[in-house]
């Protein structure tokens, strides 16, 4: 889904909204401000964008989430691997890993994961 897929300051917004929901718009401003450097201008044409896409709710002046944060970044992974990748997840694992050695216990998760996803579990 596109509306999911957010560029990066709407991620970093979204973010501030996941950590803190509900949230007054007013509380909004003053943490866009701090943790973006945004002006109430900017955070209130962002809010107002999310908002028409679906992905965040401002009703009565306070501000959720619309969607979870794990949906977007489901989405978001299965794009560049879709992109980058043309679709291939162990291509994507190989060029991720590049060279990095991994401990047993991370290969072991990363084994779970996959055997679990295999068994259609998830």
């Amino acid at each position: 889904m596109d509306n999911l897929r957010l560029a990066e300051g709407e991620y970093r917004f979204a973010c501030i909204v996941w950590d803190h929901e509900p949230l007054p718009s007013g509380k909004l401003v003053e943490l866009c401000a701090k943790e973006l450097g945004w002006k109430k201008s900017t955070t209130y044409t962002v809010l107002k964008k999310l908002v028409e896409r679906g992905v965040l709710r401002n009703e009565n002046a306070v501000v959720t989430a619309a969607v979870p944060k794990d949906e977007v970044l489901r989405e978001e992974s299965r794009a560049v691997v879709d992109r980058a990748f043309e679709g291939s997840l162990p291509s994507f694992l190989a060029h991720f890993m590049g060279g990095r050695t991994i401990s047993d216990a991370e290969a072991d998760e990363l084994k779970a994961i996959i055997d679990r996803y295999r068994e259609g579990e998830n």
